[in-house]
């Protein structure tokens, strides 16, 4: 049976980067929230900005379903910053029988950091299309992640992309 795969990450962990290698092999479709809205509004949606996530998120609810209904797995690739959005999600999926995993993006904040300045850098060179990650996102960003509890976790995945990268199994 196909199942959802819930990436939880910070931003500029590397998330897209491994919902693309999970493609590589499994075939599966990414739903990506930072893509329709950057495709949509582009960098400053400025206050509406959450309300349009908020839609956004809720049709990728949907239409994650009729995908997975189809028997092919979907990897959504949005965060999960926080432990209400990831159990929400859980029972969403649940109330629908439709399995789902949470995989976790671990990385240390020198990494995080250099990251974000590589993703400024490439995205001011115009060499990529993503959110700018100024002072006062990187800070909400800090304020409102809740790393996921071990119980939560399906795949605990450290370091994410290096040469030791490692992989945990937890639950399956």
């Amino acid at each position: 049976m196909a199942k959802i795969i819930m990436i939880c990450g910070k931003l500029c962990c590397g998330k897209s980067t491994y919902a693309k290698q999970l493609c590589s092999l499994n075939p599966a479709i990414i739903l990506s929230i930072d893509e329709i809205m950057l495709a949509l509004f582009n960098q400053h949606l400025g206050d509406k900005h959450e309300i349009y996530v908020k839609k956004g998120k809720a049709y990728l609810f949907s239409k994650s379903v009729e995908i997975v209904k189809t028997g092919i797995d979907v990897i959504l690739d949005w965060g999960f910053w926080t432990k209400q959005e990831r159990n929400q999600a859980r029972e969403f999926y649940l109330s629908k029988y439709i399995p789902c995993e949470l995989h976790y993006i671990d990385i240390s904040d020198t990494v995080w950091q250099k990251r974000m300045l590589e993703r400024n850098y490439f995205i001011s060179a115009g060499k990529t299309h993503a959110y700018y990650v100024d002072d006062t996102l990187r800070k909400k960003v800090d304020s409102i992640f809740e790393p996921p509890d071990e119980n939560e976790i399906n795949i605990w995945n450290q370091n994410f992309p290096s040469a030791n990268c490692c992989f945990r199994f937890i639950h399956t």
